[in-house]
């Protein structure tokens, strides 16, 4: 399908509603990245109440501009993945430890229970679970300043 032949919108209760061609309509439509580390721009899936998948959008820019505002508005309520952009302290080079950092939602703490936590997902990229299940990313290991590096070199 062409981003032509579909509608997004949302209905009376604030929830995505789907339009096809023929007047196929589906409500509580919600939108799924394929690869959203990796690709988070790349492989939309929007799935209706079922799970089943509805439609597929290749490439979020290929959307109108209100299109992509509703699905990208709809995703970020749904995903809270921060990014770290600096760790300003850890209590302890042993776990439990608790970490002090600064995400681009604001400056956090968190329980590292263990080091099997800290999950690398390319050559530069780490995804961190908390206790409380939490998932922070560090995109760029290389975009870190010096003293965020050596304090997370002594857990890798």
């Amino acid at each position: 399908m062409t981003t032509l032949d579909f509608r997004i919108n949302r209905n009376a209760f604030g929830r995505l509603e789907l339009r096809l061609p023929g007047g196929v309509t589906h409500q509580e439509v919600l939108p799924v990245r394929a690869s959203p580390i990796a690709a988070p721009e790349r492989g939309i899936s929007l799935v209706g109440t079922d799970g089943h998948e509805l439609l597929w959008i290749d490439h979020l820019a290929d959307l109108p501009a209100e299109t992509r505002a509703l699905v990208e508005e709809e995703l970020a309520s749904r995903e809270f993945v921060p990014e770290i952009e600096c760790l300003r302290a850890v209590s302890s080079f042993a776990t439990p430890s608790t970490w002090e950092v600064d995400t681009n939602r604001g400056a956090t703490s968190f329980v590292l229970k263990g080091e099997e936590d800290i999950r690398r997902l390319g050559a530069s990229t780490l995804l961190i679970a908390d206790s409380h299940g939490v998932q922070f990313l560090i995109r760029d290991l290389a975009a870190l300043d010096k003293h965020s590096r050596r304090l997370l070199d002594r857990f890798l």
